[in-house]
């Protein structure tokens, strides 16, 4: 097995009350919420597009996709544009959030596996939890959050959204 050495860099953002975590080599930028041009018959997921520099994004409301109530449009709601890679295919996307927090160094030995919450429950997403200070992070495997088939619905719309835009 690979010997992982040094500190692995994280983005930290809100969803509700809870702190998550993306590796920092996955995000492009984070947006402040703008205006979202919403797609017909879409995964209630998937809160619409946006434009970035003339190319369609599409954005996902991750308090949705993981169960819960649908963000609020607040002061600190921010779009974190990702790069997700899914059967060798890059597909950007936008995860909106409550509020990013801070970019953390996260040692190897302050991240812990995920938890297995029996078989019921998909953890596979979850790359770990990361200890800082007395909080944990749930720290995000963002190319296992969606699923391909979800993936190739939201390139569909993407497609369809650049026609009428």
């Amino acid at each position: 097995m690979e010997e992982l050495s040094g500190s692995n860099q994280y983005l930290t953002f809100r969803l509700g009350e809870e702190v998550f975590a993306l590796e920092i080599g996955k995000v492009r930028e984070v947006l402040d919420f703008s205006t979202v041009t919403k797609v017909p018959r879409t995964p209630p997921f998937m809160r619409g597009v946006i434009n970035l520099r003339g190319g369609v994004v599409p954005v996902i409301d991750m308090n949705i996709k993981f169960g819960m109530p649908e963000t609020e449009k607040t002061v600190n709601t921010c779009i974190i544009i990702v790069e997700i890679t899914v059967d060798d295919e890059q597909t950007v996307v936008g995860a909106l959030a409550d509020s990013v927090e801070e970019v953390l160094d996260l040692e190897e030995e302050q991240i812990e596996a995920a938890p297995r919450i029996g078989t019921r429950l998909n953890t596979e997403f979850i790359k770990g939890m990361g200890k800082h200070g007395e909080r944990f992070i749930i720290i995000l495997d963002i190319d296992r959050v969606f699923s391909a088939e979800e993936l190739a619905l939201i390139g569909q719309h993407g497609e369809t959204a650049d026609l009428t835009i």
